[in-house]
């Protein structure tokens, strides 16, 4: 937020003030003021003269270079919009049609790059680069045709160095810079990482980059459909794994395009939306710490602010790792992104002029102190209220009871002293009559559903007991391998030699077990267990691209053909369901990554149809553009 009104300012105090940004921003990877400050300088800039010589400037950031390049096609930045109604005029003007092709990607935060025969270069001033070839060693490459080493690429790519999310979560806590810190953000540590000269220390603490090639995410849609479906477009672009700050558009007639020609500036035929559109910044004036299953979830109150003409004054904060992570304090001045019906959150801070700290070191339900458990903050206070809430409703609603939802369970807690699933089956009909809102028949119906999930598959009843790192999956893996009976008695080695067991898991669970054993004769008492006879943990499958249907009509379809419907890609996965397998999107890259076995929905369809005979080989995914929506 800043400290002035940018609409007071005179021409020549905006150029001041953008200049030095500028160099905060590009050369010393130090930024000030956040995005959204610096776009309302440069508008109001454009607003007072258009043709000001600082608008059609090329910046980029300094980097740490061999020499000179000098780019064949000039590499220019593009024009912005704030608005998808800047979008619209961007359209009128250039769209010959309402049925003009638009290409739809992601604009990555990041440092511009190009890699052409070998040579790594920046973007420079559009027209001439630096040579950054020294840095490739730190480069992984992800491209239509695969993800692989740079260095190992024989083609040519041009793209954006970014810091993926994930690997900035769980790479670079440990990564320091000459100063000994750690970087704040990635655009932040992608930008001082590319300035150095010497990129040994670099390699020798695993730190790495990922130059994103603008083929590889896209996607194709008529101009007259983009108000339609922009907020899906702004949605997906939000769960992407890169550092993003906008939405790129182009015309997808190349020849067209370049027939329109370019701005000192800018390509005419392409447009970045800007995501400061859906952002705003506020105040942090409290953090509510709220109960989840084994942990409290952080919420932000703010003062209110309008994004897209919904007024926000929450927002999520994730974990406590997040928090840590932003540095958060109570009094700080936040980003607040909320982009289609993405619940808002917190993008990034800046610290205020009266920092509260806004982490909690004891319980708001008992009291007792709380534990650090990264990333998650934890009541372990085995006798906490809302700890055991939460529990109990995640074991209920693993071992099949419906009906019973979190307002219903906490009446029964207080009202007749429930406080686990034995509890709960020991209640009588009658019981419920004695809690607020229960009348005869809802009594009978609710008593009726808790006494039917008391017979109860081996690995559901495992589910339900709330170990951490158990669920459906994990604990039909275990009961493949190992009687139920033997769970009191397991070792970390048996554990970890269980497909999806790691050794660390396997040491955690070993205690739980050992922990759990009452609790586990307890439950025992009160079921009746099937045991599933070496029941193999359901195939899990993910589905990727746009559908004839739903994709819950889809994920019903797996389920009721044994598979676990799966939301992401990982190394467990047992296929991958592509609507095209010419398409080239994240889950596609990873999965060919991992090996994972890809089919087409039709294959896959017809592979239903016909159960009990082998399924279709995968078929080898051609590299072509990604659907971005994939």
């Amino acid at each position: 937020m800043l400290p002035y009104d940018v609409s007071a300012l005179t021409a020549d105090e905006l150029e001041r003030l953008i200049r030095y940004h500028n160099e905060k921003y590009w050369r010393q990877a130090e930024p000030e003021i956040s995005d959204e400050d610096y776009d309302s300088l440069v508008r109001r800039l454009a607003e007072l003269v258009p043709d000001h010589p600082l608008l059609q400037r090329v910046e980029a950031p300094m980097a740490a270079g061999e020499g000179k390049v000098v780019h064949l096609e000039p590499m220019l930045s593009l024009d912005k919009a704030y608005s998808l109604e800047e979008l619209q005029e961007w359209i009128g003007k250039y769209a010959r049609s309402p049925r003009e092709k638009l290409l739809i990607q992601p604009k990555y935060d990041g440092i511009s790059a190009l890699w052409e025969n070998g040579v790594l270069s920046t973007r420079g001033d559009g027209y001439t680069g630096e040579d950054i070839s020294s840095k490739v060693p730190l480069i992984e490459l992800e491209h239509p045709e695969g993800v692989m080493p740079l260095a190992d690429f024989r083609g040519n790519a041009r793209g954006e160095i970014v810091i993926r999310s994930d690997d900035f979560r769980t790479i670079y806590p440990r990564i320091r810079n000459r100063n000994g810190q750690t970087y704040r953000n990635s655009r932040n540590a992608a930008a001082g990482i590319m300035g150095l000269k010497d990129i040994t220390d670099m390699l020798r603490q695993g730190a790495k980059l990922t130059l994103v090639d603008y083929s590889l995410h896209s996607r194709t849609l008529e101009a007259s459909s983009l108000n339609a479906e922009w907020p899906a477009i702004l949605e997906k672009a939000e769960s992407m794994p890169y550092p993003m700050d906008g939405i790129v558009l182009k015309l997808a007639d190349s020849d067209y395009s370049a027939s329109l020609g370019n701005t000192a500036h800018h390509p005419r035929g392409q447009i970045a939306f800007k995501f400061s559109g859906v952002r705003r910044t506020s105040v942090l004036r409290a953090v509510e710490w709220s109960f989840g299953k084994n942990c409290l979830t952080p919420v932000a109150e703010i003062d209110p602010v309008e994004i897209g003409g919904t007024t926000i004054r929450r927002a999520t904060l994730h974990n406590l790792q997040n928090v840590l992570d932003k540095d958060l304090h109570v009094g700080d001045v936040v980003t607040v992104e909320r982009a289609g019906d993405v619940i808002p959150h917190i993008v990034s801070s800046e610290p205020g002029e009266k920092r509260i700290p806004c982490v909690v070191e004891n319980c708001p339900c008992c009291g007792a102190p709380l534990k650090k458990e990264l990333p998650e903050l934890r009541c372990v206070n085995p006798d906490c209220f809302e700890t055991r809430l939460q529990n109990l409703l995640a074991a209920v609603r693993n071992i099949g009871i419906e009906r019973l939802g979190e307002p219903v369970l906490r009446k029964l807690m207080k009202t007749l002293s429930v406080r686990s699933l034995p509890d709960l089956f020991r209640l009588q009909a009658a019981d419920f009559l004695r809690v607020e809102g229960f009348a005869a028949l809802s009594a009978e119906n609710l008593y009726r559903e808790i006494q039917s999930a008391r017979t109860v598959p081996d690995w559901q009843l495992l589910a339900s007991m709330n170990i951490r790192g158990i669920g459906p999956n994990i604990a039909k893996s275990i009961l493949a391998v190992h009687p139920f009976a033997r769970l009191r008695e397991m070792t970390a080695p048996e554990l970890a030699a269980i497909d999806g067991i790691g050794p660390e898991r396997a040491g955690a669970l070993e205690k739980e077990f050992r922990e759990n054993r009452a609790a586990l004769d307890e439950l025992l008492s009160c079921v009746t267990m099937v045991e599933s006879g070496g029941e193999k943990p359901a195939r899990t499958v993910c589905f990727t691209g746009q559908m004839p249907q739903k994709r819950s009509y889809y994920e019903k379809l797996a389920q009721a053909n044994g598979f676990s419907p799966a939301d992401s890609v990982t190394s467990s996965l047992s296929l991958l369901v592509a609507a095209d397998l010419q398409g080239a999107s994240s889950k596609l890259t990873k999965a060919r990554k991992l090996g994972i076995p890809v089919l087409s929905l039709d294959d896959w369809l017809a592979s239903l149809d016909n159960a009990g005979t082998a399924a279709p080989v995968p078929q080898a995914p051609k590299p072509v553009q990604d659907d971005l929506f994939g």
